[in-house]
């Protein structure tokens, strides 16, 4: 019989299935999952503060480009290149593999006649699905390359057909070029917006995690990074758009970086973490006491500032 282990979820993205996803179905791989109020461990993420009500182990999960806070949480898992013990580099795209049953396709070696099938029903140049406004290198791009070549813009923000795309996936793939910029830059940080367009076969032009090569192929996308200005990534852009041959070199070459681990071996190794958290026991989380340290120290401080203060001021009767 499997250990019952119980646990909760807090602060995730909406919607947020607390028994469909990639931790909660991980988990039941080894243990028997009991959904609780008053849990033995809770994963959060960054979308609110409900969990400092949970006084239990407290496991924060970064789906957005933060750093996780060790004076809140007891464990982390995060983009971060970050070598200590109660941390787990899990970047989001991985979730994504997994919810999506995309891994098949991810490592599916293509041939040359299969990539050359593919990319002749291409019929379109580049499109971008965007909500987000405030990711000015994206929105530079788009504006600098819409000027040489229009770029179907399907999200919310500067859409420019006429409609919103409800199924993402459905509308990139008659595209050559897909735009795969982040929100934001910081090394590791990698989310989905490189990987959709690789399942589909696209070429994406890659803006954001400075370290990218070392999850994904650089000959199979467009890093923004490696150009020095819009006008030679644009050259390089225009010129894979002429040459059929040298997309079809892009789009048969392996996904993952070389030196990366494989996906199903993230996966045990995410396991194999919460695992040693779980066995660890019930013990007082470390989060918890940290905070009360860093509370009676700052009273503390607060408390000599003060005293020293009033030293300084004269007495209001004697003055």
């Amino acid at each position: 019989m499997k250990p019952v282990v119980k646990i909760n979820f807090a602060d995730f993205w909406e919607p947020f299935d607390k028994k469909g996803n990639f931790f909660y179905k991980l988990l039941s791989e080894n243990y028997t999952i009991e959904l609780s109020e008053n849990p033995e461990f809770l994963f959060y993420s960054s979308y609110g503060q409900e969990y400092l009500k949970y006084n239990c182990i407290r496991i924060f999960y970064a789906s957005e480009n933060l750093r996780p806070d060790f004076l809140q949480c007891d464990y982390a898992l995060s983009f971060d290149y970050n070598k200590k013990a109660n941390h787990f580099r899990l970047p989001l795209y991985h979730l994504y593999i997994d919810g999506h049953g995309y891994y098949d396709k991810l490592t599916k070696k293509i041939t040359a006649e299969e990539a050359t099938a593919i990319w002749k029903q291409k019929t379109k140049f580049c499109c971008m699905l965007v909500s987000n406004p405030n990711s000015k290198e994206r929105i530079n791009f788009f504006n600098a390359l819409s000027k040489i070549k229009k770029v179907d813009s399907g999200g919310s923000y500067l859409n420019n057909i006429g409609y919103t795309i409800e199924d993402k996936m459905a509308f990139i793939k008659d595209y050559k070029f897909v735009f795969a910029f982040e929100n934001s830059s910081y090394p590791g940080y990698t989310t989905e917006k490189i990987l959709e367009p690789l399942i589909t076969n696209c070429i994406p032009i890659y803006w954001g995690n400075s370290r990218i090569e070392k999850d994904f192929n650089a000959d199979c996308f467009v890093n923004a990074s490696n150009y020095s200005d819009y006008e030679s990534l644009i050259e390089k852009l225009m010129e894979i758009d002429n040459q059929d041959n040298k997309a079809i070199a892009m789009i048969t070459q392996k996904k993952v970086a070389e030196n990366a681990n494989d996906h199903l071996l993230i996966k045990q190794g995410v396991l194999n973490f919460l695992s040693k958290i779980i066995n660890a026991g019930k013990k007082l989380p470390v989060a918890q006491n940290k905070w009360v340290r860093a509370l009676i120290k700052g009273k503390l401080i607060l408390r000599k500032i003060e005293n020293n203060f009033l030293k300084r001021v004269p007495n209001s009767e004697n003055a």
